[in-house]
């Protein structure tokens, strides 16, 4: 027989075993994992679980999950309060625009799937990558999961101060990858104003957005303080 890629033979990115994640997990009494299927192994990972689920009444509910992999991530907005701006991206999402959003151009803080590195790592690579800035001192503000139903990844969210100086690239992402990311300074009220008014419809930007004005570094001056 002949071996299934992903699974007994390594995929064209060299994995193997793909269909054991989630095998095993004992952590909650109330969920049995009984089997793992890998559906698709493209870049990232399909898999269709079957589980036993225990509800709350105590019966028992056998079900079936569908996850996608795609790794974790991190995300940072660069800000400069002296002089009231923040630093975005702007990029085409495919998924974005074929479900409906009006050319898929999307402004964006910049972000990145972890790869081996540590979340802090990461977002200071995206940041140069993407944005062409060295950035300071890191904030972390949370970590979230940005699509539980069905998209495993957990995305770390930081904030730091830039100026000028900082802006030591061209930003850009990399034209290898795909990317052809435009680099946006904007007014951060301006940016603010765009989470209301749809202009910004990225969920982890305008999640960074509302933490800069609630608690962040921009805080005093939406209050008027």
């Amino acid at each position: 027989m002949t071996g299934r890629p992903g699974i007994d033979t390594p995929d064209h990115r060299g994995r193997t075993g793909l269909d054991q994640a989630g095998r095993g997990l004992d952590r909650n009494p109330d969920v049995v994992i009984r089997d793992v299927e890998l559906t698709s192994q493209g870049w990232h990972v399909l898999r269709r679980t079957t589980l036993d689920y225990r509800r709350r009444d105590g019966r028992w509910d056998t079900q079936q999950r569908e996850t996608y992999d795609r790794g974790n991530g991190a995300v940072v907005l660069p800000y400069d309060v002296e002089r009231g701006l923040v630093l975005l991206t702007r990029q085409f999402r495919y998924p974005a625009y074929v479900n409906g959003h009006p050319d898929g151009m999307l402004i964006e803080a910049a972000a990145g799937l972890l790869d081996a590195d540590d979340p802090s790592a990461a977002v200071r690579r995206e940041s140069a990558e993407e944005l062409g800035v060295t950035l300071g001192p890191l904030t972390r503000v949370l970590d979230a999961y940005m699509s539980p139903g069905s998209v495993t990844e957990c995305l770390h969210f930081f904030a730091a101060p830039y100026t000028p100086a900082d802006r030591t690239g061209d930003g850009g992402g990399l034209e290898e990858e795909g990317e052809d990311i435009e680099v946006i300074e904007l007014p951060f009220a301006e940016a603010l104003a765009m989470t209301r008014d749809g202009r910004i419809a990225d969920g982890k930007t305008v999640l960074l957005l509302q933490w800069a004005a609630l608690d962040g570094p921009f805080a005093r001056a939406a209050h008027g303080g």
